[in-house]
């Protein structure tokens, strides 16, 4: 495809996002679907510049309307070429000139966008602070909350886009071995730091076309979430649930773990994410899973497996705010009066979780979030209102990981850690 052609794939798909509300992965991955004669290259140029926009949404915006411009799918990208790849209006004009596969040509509006932003950067120091961190303005007290003094580094990390990390599956392989395999199909890859059994990227592939990951050797699995299942310390012969098991990541993990040996039920309020997982339990070989869909979280099922199981997870629906980096556009999506309702709905699924958990038993609670709303303070409610669970410390299970962060749970972040935004507490039941 020639660049015209790149820009107006870039534009359809932003054009999509903004008309639908869709997410952006669902539109991009719909739009791509539709046309499979986009080779590798250009789908990578394209994706640059459509995540580039969402990544610098705000700050494409504030000088939009600076310049006197009016916000739009079409706008945001050429300013987004401009301040971010130095094009200019006498660039941009050869690829907009209104040709088969290519965008309209720029109007009179366009252009003056274009020469008031000719030589300036995306950033500016009279940015407003939810602006220049790319923060919907109710964010910005919220993320302060949990993340305290380390709120300007982990927001600037948060614009930035994630590395890729796969979770090697112990049990068709080790580390070292898949790390083999995937650089014999060209994949370079390196041990992660904190998980024993993850591998980053050094640079994006289509980890899906490999024979490495259709025979199962690897998952695509944040290192933060590989962290959090390590917490339950699933063994063999165990009892234990997935809670809020969704398209069955953790769950393959914890299958791993269990080295196919004990009872794993993968729970969850979706048919569909469950039949979906099931293809992945099976490409993994793990045999000892099985699904359930419940109906909510206060399903009459569970009341019959009061206190049968040894370990629970709860890896409970959140904001996602850990994960912006992955998924910005979905910032844009959340609101403040979002955060209650979901707090409200974590805590009825803890305290139904919590049920199933029998003495001595451990309940692992974990969002993908970086608000104390959701982490520390339902935590705290949780522990408040059961006095018969007690917080075990995370540097007791995970010493490697957690010692030294003067936390009893663990929090992982994405400027310190490298990983996306984790918050993770050990409950335990206390002996009868």
């Amino acid at each position: 495809m020639i660049s015209a052609a790149r820009r107006q794939a870039a534009l359809e798909i932003l054009e999509l996002i903004d008309s639908t509300g869709q997410s952006a992965d669902r539109a991009v991955a719909g739009y791509l679907r539709g046309r499979r004669y986009i080779g590798g290259g250009d789908r990578r140029a394209i994706l640059e510049q459509v995540y580039g926009v969402l990544r610098g949404q705000a700050r494409l915006d504030w000088w939009i309307l600076r310049a006197g411009g009016e916000v739009g799918p079409r706008t945001r990208l050429l300013a987004w070429l401009a301040l971010t790849q130095g094009e200019t209006l006498e660039s941009l004009a050869q690829d907009f000139l209104g040709q088969r596969h290519g965008p309209q040509p720029l109007n009179e509006s366009e252009k003056n966008l274009l020469r008031y932003l000719d030589g300036k950067d995306l950033s500016d120091g009279s940015q407003s602070e939810s602006v220049a961190f790319e923060l919907p303005e109710w964010a910005v007290g919220e993320l302060r909350a949990g993340l305290g003094d380390r709120f300007e580094q982990e927001a600037a990390a948060l614009r930035e886009p994630a590395a890729v990390d796969l979770r090697v599956n112990t049990l068709k392989s080790d580390r070292e071995t898949a790390r083999r395999a995937l650089a014999a199909e060209g994949v370079e890859a390196a041990p992660t730091l904190l998980s024993p059994l993850g591998l980053r990227l050094e640079t994006r592939k289509p980890i899906a076309a490999t024979k490495v990951f259709s025979e199962g050797m690897v998952e695509v699995q944040d290192e933060g979430s590989q962290l959090v299942v390590q917490l339950v310390e699933a063994a063999p012969g165990l009892r234990v649930v997935d809670f809020c098991a969704g398209a069955g990541g953790k769950t393959l993990a914890l299958a791993a773990d269990m080295e196919n040996k004990g009872q794993l039920l993968a729970l969850d309020v979706s048919e569909g994410r469950l039949r979906r997982a099931k293809a992945r339990f099976r490409r993994s070989g793990a045999h000892n899973i099985e699904t359930r869909t419940l109906r909510n979280e206060r399903d009459p099922w569970l009341k019959r497996r009061k206190q049968a199981f040894d370990r629970v997870l709860v890896d409970a629906p959140c904001s996602g705010s850990g994960t912006w980096r992955r998924n910005p556009d979905a910032k844009w999506r959340l609101r403040s009066a979002d955060l209650e309702t979901l707090a409200d709905l974590q805590g009825r699924i803890l305290e139904s979780a919590a049920r199933l958990v029998k003495p001595g038993g451990r309940l692992v609670y974990a969002t993908c979030s970086l608000f104390a709303l959701e982490n520390e303070k339902r935590v705290e409610a949780f522990l408040e209102a059961h006095p018969d669970f007690s917080l075990l410390p995370a540097s007791e299970v995970l010493p490697r990981v957690a010692e030294g962060r003067g936390d009893a749970w663990l929090k992982l972040l994405p400027g310190r850690d490298g990983t996306d935004g984790f918050f993770a507490a050990v409950l335990r039941r206390e002996d009868a």
